[in-house]
């Protein structure tokens, strides 16, 4: 009874020989993790919004929670068209769109 399977003759090994590789690889999961930490944290704002509606401290807290959100998914966007631009301008093929 076998069981392990060989990979050695049909399945070559990972390999990141360039920082577009790399990039390639990195920048989508960062970026979706930017987006899923956006939506919780504008989700959360907006229960404390919802649940705390009476005390000003607390909806004062909630509104710098979305703002913050928001600023953070901006810098993220922002990073992400700056490494696009800088790839273009060094003519390396970065994020195929």
């Amino acid at each position: 009874m076998v069981y392990a399977i060989d990979i050695s003759e049909n399945f070559a090994p990972a390999k990141i020989t360039t920082i577009a590789t790399l990039l390639n690889v990195v920048l989508p999961l960062l970026t979706t993790g930017a987006g899923l930490i956006f939506l919780v944290m504008a989700l959360l704002g907006a229960f404390n919004l919802l649940t705390h509606g009476d005390n000003p401290e607390a909806v004062k807290k909630a509104y710098g929670t979305i703002t913050y959100a928001v600023l953070g998914l901006l810098i993220v966007i922002i990073s992400f068209v700056a490494v696009r631009l800088i790839g273009s301008m060094l003519k390396v093929d970065i994020l195929p769109i």
